[in-house]
């Protein structure tokens, strides 16, 4: 299975990079599940998002992203290296 690798523009401005899995849930509750998710700095790199946990699986509301975009094939060469 491939997996779907996006680039996620939250409210706060920040450009993370995760495979992603829409998931089921009653309204208001997390419905998207960010799986090895990296913070895309201003100079391109990826950086562990949220450093002070282990966890690998993070569970978002829909309604706090902005948007979903393919990253670049650079960028997820990157994203691999990192998380293969």
């Amino acid at each position: 299975m491939d997996k779907n690798v996006q680039c996620v523009l939250i409210k706060n401005n920040q450009v993370l990079v995760a495979e992603v899995e829409e998931v089921l849930a009653d309204i208001g509750s997390p419905d998207c599940r960010l799986i090895n998710p990296y913070l895309l700095d201003t100079n391109g790199e990826l950086i562990k998002w949220l450093e002070f946990t282990n966890q690998t699986d993070i569970m978002m509301r829909s309604d706090d992203v902005l948007t979903f975009v393919e990253p670049n094939s650079k960028l997820l060469g990157k994203y691999f290296e990192l998380t293969s």
